[in-house]
């Protein structure tokens, strides 16, 4: 009997992560004045929250099972 692909609901899982990430309550926490090298904090953890997914999702795809 063959394995089942754990492949989508890794997937699924990045997809609700992703998406708890960039929801109101999470970014409201990050509205603030401050910056990061002049780069406002909202920005600063929107892209790197985005880049995280998309790291996340590249190591998910490249296994092979």
């Amino acid at each position: 009997m063959a394995k089942p692909s754990t492949t989508g609901a890794r997937l699924i899982g990045l997809f609700l992560g992703g998406c708890l990430l960039l929801n109101y309550p999470l970014l409201d926490l990050f509205n603030r004045d401050a910056s990061v090298f002049g780069i406002p904090l909202l920005f600063v953890y929107a892209f790197g929250a985005w880049g995280l997914i998309i790291a996340l999702a590249a190591l998910v795809l490249s296994r092979r099972e």
